[in-house]
């Protein structure tokens, strides 16, 4: 197969399955992984993909469910920096909570300096915070899922009625001005949904790639929310919505 016969194959599967792992392509297309990364380096440049360790991904379409393993070393100094100002809000003594989101587990990295009781549905955060004797760590389990890397059914719905907490923190696939805050997929969207109505304070994290965009189905409107943690650098229209439903940006 000629590379450009070979590149067009892997824009089909880009665009059907929005992402890809090298491994897998390679022995798809019985070349070398260094060949597969310089065809998405290419396709990088071109702007059709974000690449990331062992894969890629793109940002477009609607039911863009990426695999957790290719998310969490996507925009991580987005992901850093969102942490950072986490801190701003999160205070000794809190009960908070973080969802699945690989936003969330850099949270998780930055606050173990603190006094907290934490409650979490990723397994990931969980195995993070494992062991820390400042932090009470409370897991909800239910039905495993391997690509989002946490517990997410309807025995983990049930498991959150039991608690309420003085902040949560929830991640999305997208967020736009006129549709609110959206997901790929109907089971993360009801389960954060749920998780809204455990606080009066919940804040959304979300890196600048997310914004002003739309995806499958929808989460909440702004008005359940407290507040957007970013790197985005919001503008006019952005501000104007913060002070329409009284939320801050930090």
């Amino acid at each position: 197969m000629l590379a450009i016969e070979r590149r067009e194959k892997i824009k089909e599967i880009l665009f059907e399955d929005k992402s890809v792992l090298v491994s897998d392509l390679a022995k798809q297309f019985s070349v070398t992984e260094e060949t597969i990364r310089r065809d998405l380096k290419k396709f990088e440049q071109d702007g059709l993909l974000t690449r990331t360790y062992g894969g890629a991904f793109i940002q477009n379409g609607t039911e863009n469910d990426v695999e957790y393993s290719l998310r969490i070393s996507a925009f991580v100094d987005s992901k850093n920096i969102i942490a950072k100002k986490c801190l701003t809000v999160i205070k000794n003594g809190d009960s908070i909570f973080l969802d699945s989101s690989t936003t969330a587990y850099y949270i998780a990295k930055a606050i173990k300096h603190l006094r907290l009781t934490v409650l979490t549905n990723s397994i990931l955060i969980i195995n993070e915070l494992t062991n820390l004797e400042n932090i009470r760590l409370v897991a909800i389990g239910g039905h495993f899922n391997s690509r989002s890397m946490s517990f997410i059914s309807k025995t983990t719905m049930d498991m959150l009625d039991m608690y309420y907490l003085d902040k949560v923190f929830i991640s999305c696939r997208s967020l736009s001005i006129e549709d609110g805050i959206m997901d790929s997929t109907e089971i993360l969207a009801e389960l954060r949904q749920k998780v809204c109505t455990r606080s009066k304070n919940t804040y959304l994290i979300a890196d600048y790639s997310k914004f002003n965009k739309n995806s499958f189905v929808k989460i909440c409107d702004y008005k359940e929310i407290v507040g957007i943690i970013s790197d985005y650098e919001y503008d006019d229209d952005w501000k104007e919505l913060a002070k329409d439903k009284n939320i801050k940006l930090i």
